[in-house]
């Protein structure tokens, strides 16, 4: 049974390196109408959150689902770019990462990540915890760009 959350598309940004985690977002979402948008470390989200070639194109996003362990600019550089641009910093960002380490935890919150969730293992696991993304952040929450 597909799930209705909303009658929007949402446009999300996926920075993650790992093509197995994106798959399972895409599987965990197939019941919300999303635009799921990848980049694959920060260096490519930061070109596509600000529109640069080759993503001059690019939506803005309702939000960001980021990865911390990411090559060349990880995730906490990314994020304290992304909060402390005038331009993105209302975009919510959920820090989805294997770590638990509670400095990363700390840090992620210090540089107001809006939530962060620790990966879980297992398929069935993942899969919940992406279904309570979608079901939260796009059924609940009063989003930044005004649409529920």
């Amino acid at each position: 049974m597909e799930r209705r959350i909303s009658e929007r598309i949402f446009e999300v940004l996926m920075v993650e390196d790992n093509p197995a985690d994106v798959r399972l977002a895409a599987e965990a979402w197939s019941g919300v109408a999303h635009r799921l948008n990848v980049a694959r470390n920060g260096e490519e989200a930061l070109a596509y959150l600000r529109r640069r070639p080759p993503h001059h194109r690019a939506a803005r996003p309702d939000l960001v689902i980021l990865d911390l362990n990411l090559p060349r600019s990880d995730g906490r550089e990314l994020l304290s770019e992304l909060k402390t641009d005038p331009g993105l910093r209302r975009i919510p960002v959920i820090v989805l990462t294997t770590s638990d380490g509670l400095l990363d935890i700390q840090r992620s919150y210090d540089l107001q990540a809006n939530c962060y969730i620790v990966k879980p293992v297992g398929l069935d696991p993942a899969l919940s915890v992406m279904r309570a993304i979608a079901d939260f952040w796009f059924g609940v929450v009063a989003l930044p760009s005004g649409v529920r």
